[in-house]
């Protein structure tokens, strides 16, 4: 490994570990969202208890984790194995962040900025799935859920490139792993 890939990938899991729900919640005088609702530092969270204001600079944070990293990798004229690794780096970030005792989010925010800068039309793609999927059942972890299993095949049809459609193979198995309490929930009936 050449030194630019190790600081690339550093940068990426640390920047990855900020978590923009404790972020945003201690600037606005809000209450930790580890201790609140579902307790997971993530902007459907945010949102059940501190409002929509809130939940959106959630949202914009935690995707631009993702965004920022895989930029500078594509400014830089890194391969798509290294940019699949910087993305790798900023997501295992947002769900074990160094910062907050490895206790992160779900990662559904942070795994759209990474598919905006590898390809925006996977990206519009997995966007317009989750907002039909939120619209018909109004389950944001269901369409989480759904979302995730079909982002691999959109980045094999709309991208081709094997490197990112096996990205999105392994970060669609590890949000689905972090959603297992919600998959439990949906299976009783008791998700809100």
């Amino acid at each position: 490994m050449n030194l630019l890939l190790i600081v690339l990938i550093l940068f990426a899991y640390l920047l990855g570990s900020l978590s923009a729900a404790i972020i945003t919640c201690k600037l606005m005088s809000l209450p930790d969202p580890r201790r609140f609702g579902s307790n997971n530092p993530g902007a459907t969270n945010v949102y059940e208890f501190a409002g929509k204001k809130a939940a959106v600079f959630t949202l914009f944070g935690d995707a631009l984790k993702g965004l920022i990293p895989v930029l500078i990798g594509l400014y830089l004229g890194v391969d798509k194995l290294t940019l699949s690794l910087i993305a790798f780096a900023a997501f295992m970030g947002h769900l074990y962040p160094i910062f907050f005792k490895f206790e992160g989010g779900k990662g559904v925010a942070t795994a759209f900025g990474v598919f905006i800068a590898l390809n925006w039309k996977v990206a519009l793609v997995v966007l317009l799935t989750w907002l039909v999927i939120a619209k018909l059942f109004k389950l944001s972890s269901l369409a989480a859920l759904v979302t995730a299993l079909f982002t691999p095949l959109y980045f094999y049809l709309l991208d081709g490139s094997i490197e990112f459609t096996l990205l999105s193979i392994l970060l669609s198995i590890l949000l689905i792993y972090r959603h297992k309490s919600n998959i439990l929930k949906i299976i009783e009936g008791t998700e809100t």
